[in-house]
């Protein structure tokens, strides 16, 4: 087989539905979810049995070495998320729709998370922010059958104007605020949100008090799920160690170990040899 083509996993279970996510939060039994740029990780990471896989805008940083989320596009998201298609199966993949794109009006979110659907096969979007221009973005999508996370506390596309990445909610006015901007975005009909960077009260309070799951990302352990990057995950991304992180592996360590073999064998000529070579 030729080493360009992909072929997708073998099934390792039926795919992970909304109603999957609804059940586990009703039994209390924890979501697991992470982010996927590529069909390598994406299948990886289903193998490994996460429930859900977010194609983040954060790809835009982490991935790109762009300094915001901001300045990643629709088109670019749609690409990543069809490259991780070809590797989910079984978990849920949300498409992550980009800065402006469902802003300006309510048609154009609609049309553009179509879209985003439409060419990757992703299940559901997300949406940052409880503000109006988000809530109408959010009711349209879901009246148009179109499946919507929200996400509240810290939201990246939102960082110059909260002064960077730091902890929502500490103030009882934010944390009010929080707790009203939950319950808006499950009215409006998200079916799951994101709560990221809240102190843990304050997440914990949001999940008990909102009927659909909450995703949490620095946000303790109250919520019914987790999420994160997967390169923050798996030590990829050697320079990122906010407190909330976890580090399960040191990829980046194995990746330069290897190279730096690789390129020894080369120099030194012990690669290729005869049993790497053809006669």
């Amino acid at each position: 087989m030729s080493a360009n083509m992909t072929p997708a996993p073998a099934s390792v279970g039926k795919p992970v539905t909304i109603r999957d996510l609804q059940a586990k939060k009703d039994q209390g039994q924890k979501i697991v979810a992470t982010t996927a740029y590529d069909v390598l990780f994406g299948r990886l990471v289903d193998a490994a049995g996460v429930d859900m896989v977010l194609v983040g805008d954060s790809l835009g940083m982490v991935i790109a070495g762009l300094d915001s989320t901001k300045k990643v596009t629709l088109d670019q998201m749609i690409w990543h998320c069809a490259a991780v298609r070809r590797g989910v199966r079984r978990a849920m993949l949300i498409f992550d729709m980009p800065w402006m794109t469902y802003q300006v009006s309510a048609a154009e979110a609609v049309r553009n998370a179509g879209r985003a659907l439409a060419e990757t096969n992703a299940t559901a979007v997300k949406l940052e922010g409880a503000g109006e221009a988000s809530l109408h973005a959010v009711r349209a999508c879901v009246d148009a059958g179109i499946p919507v996370m929200g996400h509240i506390g810290f939201t990246p596309q939102s960082d110059t104007a909260l002064s960077g990445a730091r902890v929502q909610g500490r103030e009882e006015a934010v944390a009010d605020q929080l707790m009203k901007d939950a319950v808006a975005l499950q009215d409006a009909g998200c079916f799951a949100t994101v709560l990221e960077l809240m102190p843990t009260e304050l997440s914990h309070n949001i999940s008990a008090a909102l009927r659909i799951p909450t995703i949490g990302i620095g946000a303790g352990a109250g919520c019914d799920g987790q999420i994160l990057v997967l390169p923050d995950l798996i030590g990829l991304n050697e320079g990122f160690k906010p407190k909330f992180l976890k580090r399960y592996a040191d990829v980046a360590g194995i990746v330069k170990t290897a190279v730096t073999e690789y390129a020894d064998d080369v120099r030194t000529g012990r690669y290729p040899d005869d049993s790497t070579s053809f006669t």
